[in-house]
């Protein structure tokens, strides 16, 4: 039976969305037709965001005016779930420094920053690593790319597949700590010990026994950060290609 907090929706599922290119373009606002879609998706079963970035990076992108994001989901799970909210309550959290210790760290983050160095590439800008409370995030070309330049470099990795063989790279190099190497976004990857994948974030929900627990993204492909949650057999995975896509299906599953 589903736990009381959530006894009196209509439908006893939680429905759990992917944040860049599911519910917004990446690193861009949610259009008011997604919000509204989920509000009225809210009325019927439990919602709740995964997303790779931290707390900060996902608000920009889902809130709405003044209203805090946490107060428009039930489940908020950053940097994978490593970071945590349960009707806007904090769950306990990890720490990637505390699991691969800071020797380890200032190998992996010198070596990073020596490959991008050496890369030949259209362009580079800023923010080239960037650390998470549970994970790190790898830029070849930079987080403070426009939005047109990382349009473009999605398009020069598709062709000369930057960050796949990056990835390939820091596999062969780190094997002893432990790592998994995840492909997400139009610019970066993420880095985390293996299990802190987006599957992390489902150890929260587990308490609430939920009849199923549906899931949508659109990096569901293997290498893709929501290959492992989409295909997890506690999930009902679903493959979007735009926000479009992800109001399509939550309205013919649950609205329509």
């Amino acid at each position: 039976m589903v736990s009381a907090d959530f006894a009196k929706r209509p439908v006893k599922k939680l429905v759990l969305f992917d944040v860049d290119g599911t519910l917004s373009p990446a690193r861009q606002r949610a259009s008011p037709e997604i919000i509204q879609l989920l509000r009225n998706l809210r009325k019927q079963v439990a919602i709740g965001f995964v997303g790779g970035s931290d707390l900060v990076k996902i608000s920009e992108q889902l809130s709405v005016g003044n209203i805090n994001v946490l107060e428009e989901f039930d489940f908020g799970f950053a940097e994978n779930g490593l970071t945590a909210y349960r009707l806007g309550k904090p769950l306990e959290s990890q720490s990637f420094i505390k699991m691969v210790g800071e020797k380890g760290y200032q190998e992996l983050v010198n070596f990073i920053l020596h490959y991008i160095a050496d890369l030949n590439i259209p362009i580079k800008r800023g923010t080239f690593v960037e650390f998470r409370n549970g994970m790190i995030n790898v830029s070849p070309i930079g987080r403070n790319a426009t939005v047109q330049e990382r349009i473009d470099f999605e398009a020069y990795d598709k062709e000369h597949h930057i960050r796949a063989d990056f990835v390939e790279n820091l596999r062969e190099k780190f094997k002893r700590l432990n790592l998994t190497f995840s492909i997400g976004g139009q610019i970066s990857f993420d880095v985390f010990p293996h299990g802190w994948d987006k599957t992390y974030c489902l150890r929260h929900v587990e308490k609430d026994n939920f009849e199923e627990i549906h899931f949508l993204g659109d990096k569901t492909s293997k290498g893709g950060n929501d290959h492992e949650i989409f295909s997890d057999p506690r999930t009902v995975g679903h493959t979007v290609r735009s926000p479009a896509d992800t109001m399509r299906i939550c309205t013919e599953l649950f609205l329509s």
